[in-house]
């Protein structure tokens, strides 16, 4: 998408039979210019008048840790990419390996994986990063009992240092998803100093490789990073630092950019697609992205331990009226975890949920519920959550499932839903996706998986059919075997998946060099301001 002409500003505000009134389109501007003190500058480069290279990014959710293994939101990509590198990168279209802090890697036979690591990197306190210290960060990850990614190394059976900048991995079995694995939160490498230094943890103290070093951290306000100078990696953008301000509400993200108190916002909604196409001061940057919109279920408690209530639910949702009424239709309907260009996709899986009210109903009353059910749901505050549980709501009710929300912030209650607490039937979240699609049903769906809040065990043969996913590297023996996992997945209605995002950032004509990418969790690497 092009920056628009500065004689479009006098033209009719509609863009693709989206219209945007000139009263709203007034409405989002006078916001802006009102939002004054909004992105207040907070950190010492604007204390001091400011610094040519900070990008001020307006951000959808706090953090929920910026330790790699203990976070537990996938809104917390966005912080950790710049504190570190992962051991495999992956290409922004593909989502294809590609060389990371290990400039190569090879099978040396099917359970054995070699990790050969690029020399000269260090971490923020200037400790070298060499094969102990992945070593270190591996066994962490995979053993620690706080980390909330030892699902991701599962297949790992001991990690070696075979060379100073050499690591041998021998696995349990066959797992060709492995290299892809590492280039998600199991191959951010935290330093070993600062490990220790804080007790195993680095939640609020990271110390990464990546091009920025932390600087401070305002819960529920801004993150804040700094240019790491010695840094030798790829890619690095040219800028001085990067500074998140929290703000949850798309709406107020975009008026932001629209007063140049933010020069970059993401994760906006589809309603605001049109104003940010139209208005010739931003620049824009849409895309599919494989980030669905999903209610998690908590398969431990009544009702929703009966297969037959969580199929009912699934017939319930009407998806397509679900993306027009809250992502303007900016979206795809969504009948497994997976969209319809992913190479994995299963057209039979597909059609398993078609919008029912009808059967809904008689699935409950086969379960025992003739008057329908009541749920305790849990979602997000914000204004676009707020719209989709409405919705939801309202379409439940036709099928005789009632219930309301309770709502928080994306990290408190993900907290309280997935973690110790485990409090809610339903939680309306989203899954915003791995590289590799084995890496996303092994974290929802195996018994101690932290996202299958409930821990309940997932169907005969699933465990089974993830495993032979993984091993092998053909396309379609891989295809097939995932195709088994998604049936199962869907079959027993182990998850409603909702709709899936298009990645939507609006930025102003200051940014240079920003991409988006198939995951719709922004990069910044290569990216410059202009002036």
């Amino acid at each position: 998408m092009k920056k628009k002409q500065q004689s479009d500003h006098q033209q009719d505000l509609t863009v693709d039979g989206h219209g945007v009134s000139r009263r709203a389109f007034m409405g989002y501007l006078s916001g802006a210019l009102a939002a004054g003190t909004l992105l207040g500058p907070t950190n010492a480069w604007a204390r001091s008048g400011g610094k040519a290279g900070l990008l001020r990014v307006g951000a959808n959710a706090n953090p929920s840790s910026l330790d790699p293994a203990t976070g537990g939101s996938g809104s917390d990509h966005v912080f950790l990419y710049p504190l570190y590198d992962t051991l495999v990168a992956w290409d922004f279209e593909s989502l294809k390996a590609q060389p990371g802090l290990a400039e190569r890697w090879e099978f040396t036979d099917p359970t054995t994986l070699v990790l050969t690591l690029k020399q000269g990197m260090r971490f923020h306190d200037g400790s070298a990063l060499n094969a102990e210290a992945v070593k270190t960060n591996l066994d962490r990850n995979r053993g620690a009992e706080f980390s909330n990614i030892r699902a991701d190394l599962a297949s790992v059976d001991s990690v070696a240092v075979t060379g100073e900048h050499e690591v041998t991995l021998t696995l349990k079995n066959p797992d060709t998803a492995l290299p892809l694995i590492l280039s998600d939160r199991a191959g951010m490498m935290v330093s070993p100093a600062a490990l220790e230094k804080h007790g195993g943890r680095v939640d609020r103290n990271p110390v990464g490789t990546g091009f920025m070093r932390f600087g401070n951290w305002a819960d529920g306000s801004e993150v804040a990073m700094s240019r790491f100078d010695d840094y030798h990696g790829d890619q690095r953008p040219d800028l001085g630092g990067i500074e998140f301000k929290v703000i949850t509400d798309s709406a107020t993200r975009l008026r932001a950019v629209m007063s140049g108190q933010a020069d970059l916002a993401y994760h906006l909604d589809g309603r605001q697609k049109p104003l940010v196409e139209k208005m010739p001061t931003l620049s824009g940057s849409v895309s599919s992205t494989i980030y669905v919109y999903q209610l998690y279920m908590n398969m431990s408690r009544k009702p929703m331990d009966d297969v037959r209530v969580r199929q009912a639910i699934n017939h319930a949702i009407d998806r397509d009226a679900f993306i027009r009424a809250t992502m303007a239709g900016a979206g795809e309907p969504a009948y497994m975890n997976l969209p319809e260009s992913h190479w994995a996709f299963d057209k039979q899986t597909a059609g398993l949920y078609p919008h029912d009210p009808e059967k809904a109903k008689a699935l409950l009353a086969e379960a025992g519920y003739p008057d329908g059910i009541e749920l305790d749901l849990r979602g997000y505050n914000d204004q676009s959550s707020v719209q989709m549980q409405e919705v939801l709501l309202a379409q439940f009710a036709k099928a005789g499932i009632r219930g309301r929300f309770r709502t928080g912030t994306i990290a408190d209650m993900s907290a309280a839903y997935f973690g110790q607490e485990k409090t809610g039937d339903m939680l309306l979240s989203a899954w915003t996706g791995r590289p590799d699609p084995s890496l996303s049903y092994s974290l929802m769906y195996t018994e101690d998986a932290y996202f299958n809040a409930g821990s309940v065990a997932p169907p005969e043969g699933f465990n089974e059919a993830l495993l032979a996913s993984r091993s092998s590297d053909d396309i379609e023996q891989r295809k097939a075997a995932l195709a088994k996992v998604q049936r199962l997945v869907m079959e027993n209605a182990l998850v409603a998946p909702l709709a899936f995002r298009q990645s939507i950032v609006a930025s102003t004509d200051k940014v240079r060099g920003y991409r988006n990418n198939l995951l719709g969790k922004p990069k910044f690497n290569g990216v410059s301001l202009k002036g």
